[in-house]
């Protein structure tokens, strides 16, 4: 198990899980997308116009030396998709470009594709396979943080994480900065079934999703516009903040 290191800034500690690398692509979903990848002939993944994902599992299936197949919503293309495209993903794009279609065509896709040693990567990494690569990382927390800081998305991270300080016996508050929809529904499938009495508090980030914010660093590290630094004023003296990736670092 390789583990991505913590660091101390100042008063606030980072465990820099963007610093997990392979090939081209970083962070923790890198390292779930690749464990998801490894041996298939080829993958199918869906994703938001301006989430990392697609950016990712285009980068790890070039890696792989596999294709991948994109699924987005119609629009003009980001840096994201644009990443994905230079990787060489075939994007398919859909009008309505709803979540609920894209992950359904991307589904239907990888079905098709079964057989021929295709898998899919899910949207927004929901996957048993994502909590357990990320619950091993709680391993090197240090015991003397006050509190876990995390953006949650899908919650697909935090879920991880739960699990985590569950198994290496961490006992702190998390607090979980919501930039996306409500993530109660996906972590009542993958935290562990006592985590609503675990010492968890929500805050909606307060910016919409897709707004980058325009401070992206804290102390010296550098943070994702639109997940971690959204996180910045809710950080207080020996917290801890789990950083997921960075954009910035891949498109």
């Amino acid at each position: 198990m390789q583990l991505t290191p913590v660091i101390r800034r100042g008063e606030v500690f980072f465990k820099r899980d963007d610093l997990f690398t392979t090939g081209a692509a970083a962070g923790g979903k890198a390292r779930t997308c690749l464990a998801l990848a490894s041996g298939s002939r080829g993958i199918v993944t869906a994703g938001s116009r301006h989430s990392p994902q697609v950016a990712l599992a285009a980068l790890v299936a070039r890696q792989l030396g596999i294709p991948c197949r994109a699924h987005v919503p119609s629009g003009p293309d980001t840096a994201e998709v644009k990443t994905a495209m230079a990787a060489g993903a075939t994007i398919i794009r859909h009008f309505p470009g709803y979540n609920t279609v894209i992950v359904k065509r991307a589904r239907d896709d990888a079905e098709e594709r079964r057989d021929a040693g295709w898998v899919e990567i899910p949207f927004g990494m929901d996957s048993p396979e994502a909590v357990a690569q990320t619950r091993q990382q709680v391993a090197n927390i240090p015991r003397n943080i006050k509190r876990i800081v995390v953006p949650v998305g899908s919650g697909m991270t935090l879920a991880g994480i739960l699990h985590g300080m569950i198994a290496y016996g961490l006992r702190v508050p998390v607090v979980g900065i919501v930039v996306g929809a409500d993530p109660t529904k996906r972590l009542a499938r993958y935290a562990p079934d006592c985590w609503g009495s675990l010492p968890v508090t929500f805050y909606p980030a307060g910016v919409p999703y897709h707004s980058r914010v325009k401070n992206t660093t804290l102390f010296d590290v550098p943070l994702d516009p639109i997940y971690e630094a959204k996180c910045i004023p809710f950080i207080g003296p020996e917290d801890c903040l789990w950083v997921v990736g960075n954009r910035n670092a891949i498109a």
